[in-house]
């Protein structure tokens, strides 16, 4: 009978994974709890996930990323990235792939391309390249690079720990890079060679870009006394109501109101800036009690024409991207009281493909997502410090902070070399190293506890029940028998081949992480029955939900470039699905000549 629900409960979580009901993480959280009530798991099995070696790995790593990002190393680094890049397309591409390729080794991919997306975009602009040309590389280069070392993505370290914990042999911090570094080399030669050919050439049109999208909306109204409007709250605005427009700012005598809300009442000759549609801007031209002071056709027009103190006080428009993890994912502005609560309006938000500049609002926000902000610089940068946006309009390098670089650095070198050359567990060192890093106060407390991307980690702790309840139930075994009846009397390396290819697939529709706690104890389980060494299937496995190239929704800094890049889905579908059968072919190759099946 646990059996039977075990299937249905994974079922269940898979349509929840598919159908996008929920947050990955919460879907994984649900799974977790179904468990529990059905008694498949004891609350001390359903909740083990969270004391799970992988789980703690990943949170000390996230530590470890966020001290190195702090110190301004990285910062350094792409400034000089940013001046070889300028010089042509071929050496925006190679240098851009490269560097996403070897940070992402060290640190966590979804912060690499976080960081690396606005200097790409800032040399497209200087260059005049197509960001569609640089993006996707960008993405893809950050995945292969994550599977070149036990700490490259949060997969490795769960496959890893999962798999000890189930008997195996932990894996070393670079056992399998060279079967790695051989996949890399053959996808950044297919994306050298095939990505000036293959990829879109369309960049963000002067007529469908965010921010030129929104340009022609911008206005300076003026309010008569005879206006229905003076002396009324924004929230029983005539102008709101009937035309739709959003305040922006308001200029009151010798001083400017930014902080506006529903409570805010107009007064007779304030000066309103508005975001409107041409359609209302023409209709509030020919209404008594208001004049139109300042339709123009761009932002810059309207701010060359205010006096010197207005532009040193001015907000300003910033074009950001939400990121993989960021809390405004899954919430409306409406119900977060976006405006109050970080002092910035959201003027247009593009989803895909998608611009919307009315009732924005009402937007459920989503990661990948780009917004155009009108706030101040230090509104910005306190969205940006909580990992809550990621600024694109512009590209703005920390100075290097040498008395945190140099410690920061010495303790991922330390991290990664306690653990290379087996002087304790990758899980020890880690905690270790994220323990110096508050304690030597390069970052404070809070600031690692707001390092820790703790969706990711709730999600790795749901996820983990899945496989725990196959295992326990005996799920695991039914599976790898029937698999072994089928393919049992075929080479190994058939199998390895068949199972790399139904988990890459898988990953395109479920989470790399359940997707790998799945698989882990079922190739575990079917490695025992061929009387075979496990470990190729568990490579096979950890590459498999990594190198997941054939939607923009199968990893998430595929998700993080979508948006940016102006790509469609039928993009990543063009030049990601051949790029993911040449790595299924070459990994059922190269990974048996790294790691052999006999015992």
């Amino acid at each position: 009978m646990e059996l039977y629900l075990t299937v249905a409960i994974i079922i269940i979580g898979i349509i929840l994974f598919v159908r996008d009901y929920f947050s990955i993480d919460t879907t994984s959280i649900i799974i977790m709890a179904l468990f529990i009530i059905s008694g498949v798991l004891s609350p001390e099995e359903g909740f083990s996930g969270f004391n799970h070696p992988a789980t703690i790995t990943l949170g000390c790593m996230f530590v470890v990323s966020a001290a190195v990002f702090k110190s301004g190393i990285i910062d350094g680094l792409s400034a000089r990235l940013i001046k070889i890049a300028r010089i042509n397309y071929f050496s925006a591409l190679v240098s851009l792939c490269l560097t996403s390729a070897v940070l992402s080794a060290f640190i966590n991919d979804s912060a690499v391309v976080a960081i690396l997306i606005p200097v790409a975009l800032l040399v497209c602009r200087e260059a005049e390249i197509s960001p569609a040309r640089l993006l996707i590389p960008i993405s893809f280069s950050a995945l292969f690079g994550g599977t070149c070392t036990l700490i490259g993505t949060s997969t490795n370290i769960l496959v890893s720990s999962y798999a000890e914990k189930l008997g195996s042999e932990p894996f070393g911090m670079f056992e399998f890079s060279m079967a790695a570094l051989c996949l890399l080399t053959i996808g950044l030669a297919y994306i050298f060679l095939l990505g000036p050919i293959l990829l879109p050439k369309r960049g963000l049109p002067e007529n469908t870009g965010l921010i030129k999208q929104t340009e022609k909306y911008m206005a300076e109204i003026e309010l008569h006394h005879d206006h229905v409007d003076v002396d009324l709250p924004v929230s029983e605005s005539r102008l709101v109501k009937d035309y739709k427009i959003q305040i922006l700012r308001i200029k009151r005598k010798h001083y400017r109101v930014y902080e506006i809300n529903g409570e805010t009442v107009l007064r007779e000759n304030d000066r309103i800036r508005i975001l409107v549609d041409p359609v209302n801007l023409a209709r509030l031209k020919s209404k008594k009690g208001i004049s139109v002071r300042g339709d123009k056709e761009s932002i810059q027009e309207m701010e060359a024409n205010q006096d010197a103190s207005e532009v040193s006080e001015e907000k300003k428009i910033f074009e950001v991207m939400i990121p993989y993890g960021s809390e405004l994912a899954g919430n409306s502005i409406r119900d977060i009281n976006f405006r109050s609560t970080y002092y910035a309006s959201v003027l247009a938000i593009r989803h895909r493909k998608e611009t919307i500049t009315e009732d924005v609002s009402r937007v459920v926000l989503r990661e990948g997502d780009m917004m155009l902000l009108f706030a101040s610089e230090k509104a910005i940068s306190v969205l940006a410090s909580e990992k809550m946006i990621v600024t694109l309009s512009e590209y703005q390098g920390r100075n290097v902070n040498y008395k945190k670089a140099i410690p920061a650095l010495l303790i991922v070198i330390g991290v990664v070399a306690a653990a290379a050359f087996n002087i304790t567990s990758i899980l020890i060192s880690a905690m270790v190293g994220s323990l110096l890093i508050v304690t030597l106060t390069i970052l404070k407390p809070q600031e690692a506890y707001e390092a820790i991307e703790w969706k990711v980690i709730f999600m790795i702790a749901g996820v983990l029940s899945m496989g725990k309840a196959l295992e326990k139930t005996g799920g695991s075994d039914i599976v790898s028998q029937y698999v072994f009846e089928t393919l049992g009397d075929m080479d190994p390396r058939w199998t390895l081949s068949m199972i790399f290819l139904f988990t890459f697939l898988s990953t395109n529709v479920l989470s790399s992480k359940a997707a790998a706690a799945l698989m882990t104890p079922i190739v575990i389980s079917l490695a025992g029955a061929m009387q075979v060494s496990e470990k190729p299937f568990l490579i096979g496995v950890m590459f498999a939900c990594s190198l997941t190239f054939m939607t923009p929704v199968s990893y998430p800094v595929n998700t993080m470039v979508y948006a940016p890049g102006n790509y469609r889905f039928r993009d990543f579908l063009k030049f990601g699905t051949p790029l993911n059968f040449i790595i299924w072919i070459a990994a059922s190759f190269i990974i048996p000549m790294f790691f052999p099946f006999e015992l």
